[in-house]
């Protein structure tokens, strides 16, 4: 894409993004008018009013924000590492341990809110993401992009079933996960995600300095060593950024699926190959599409609402198999 035209492809994003943050205020299970969510806004609004609008919509509408940028970004990267289409952060166990180490901490420490669980999730991310490694780099090779997948979806099966399997003993426990387990922005307060914060940063910083030696990669290990890239040190980059991104979101909003997996591709039918553009598109379109699902969710069933998780399924599947149809979508 030339740069004009990425150019009018990002302020379209932006306007996108825009719009949805604007509904995504003004929108909810609770109805106010537009004229109270402004009042509110500029701090006169009712006692009602501040709670749904400051201590509801708001920080719902930033880790939206939040988890879209980070699922889509670490999406990205784990497609564009392992040159697999179909690869999301899942693919790594990422997910699955940040689940676990959540069921453990519910059943065997009686933890239940957001702000209790968020660590656990993280450090969850964290402890299965270095088991792969380690995994794949068993024997003294290089744990290559095939050794890294095989790792991961093997320990991701695993701890899946342990998770299952201590959910369905413990049923108070299996009750407290199913919003966590579906997905879910509801009482994400900004205790919750001013800490996720500097991760999701870091995270988001990594994968922009990474960009260029993927880019490198893929034309070849070959090539890219004669360009100077250490191949080692950026694998370990990618996995870094991934579990600080993946791990932060999930442990905000539970494993949302096919965000990580779609937005890539999407960005990608619009910008190219090029990683460093991928990795700005996804930053930019991934909140629309976690934001949007999340305002279907709020209304879809009212007076009660959907978790965003179902939701992107739904909007997900649909837009994977149609850009699946197209050629020129999904070659990485």
């Amino acid at each position: 894409m030339q740069p004009p035209a990425f150019a009018l492809w990002i302020v379209g994003i932006l306007s996108l993004l825009l719009a949805v943050l604007v509904l995504s205020i003004l929108v909810g299970a609770n109805p106010l008018s537009v004229q109270t969510v402004l009042d509110t806004l500029r701090g006169h609004g009712t006692t009602e009013a501040n709670y749904v609008v400051w201590t509801q919509r708001v920080p719902r509408t930033v880790a939206g924000l939040m988890v879209g940028a980070a699922l889509s970004v670490a999406g990205a990267l784990v497609q564009s590492y392992t040159r697999n289409p179909l690869a999301d952060t899942g693919l790594l166990g990422v997910n699955a341990g940040a689940a676990f180490f959540v069921a453990i901490g519910i059943i065997f420490f009686g933890i239940t809110s957001p702000s209790g669980y968020v660590w656990l999730a993280c450090l969850g991310a964290l402890v299965l993401t270095a088991i792969v490694y380690t995994i794949g780099s068993a024997g003294g090779e290089a744990a290559g992009p095939v050794r890294l997948t095989m790792a991961g979806v093997a320990l991701g099966a695993v701890f899946s079933g342990l998770t299952t399997g201590l959910a369905l003993t413990h049923p108070d426990a299996f009750e407290r996960m199913r919003s966590w387990s579906a997905g879910s922005l509801l009482e994400r307060d900004f205790g919750v995600l001013v800490p996720i914060a500097p991760m999701l940063i870091c995270g988001i910083a990594i994968s922009a300095f990474v960009a260029p030696r993927l880019n490198s990669i893929s034309l070849g290990a070959d090539v890219a060593r004669s360009q100077g890239v250490n191949i080692s040190r950026t694998q370990a980059l990618v996995l870094i950024a991934v579990t600080l991104l993946a791990g932060g979101a999930t442990a905000i909003a539970g494993p949302l699926v096919f965000v990580g997996l779609v937005v890539p591709h999407i960005v990608r039918w619009g910008v190219g190959v090029d990683q460093g553009k991928i990795i700005l598109g996804s930053l930019l379109f991934g909140p629309c599409l976690v934001l949007m699902a999340d305002i279907v969710g709020r209304i879809a069933v009212l007076p009660s609402e959907m978790p965003v998780g179902v939701v992107t399924a739904f909007v997900g599947a649909p837009l994977l198999i149609a850009l699946v149809r197209r050629a020129n979508a999904t070659g990485l």
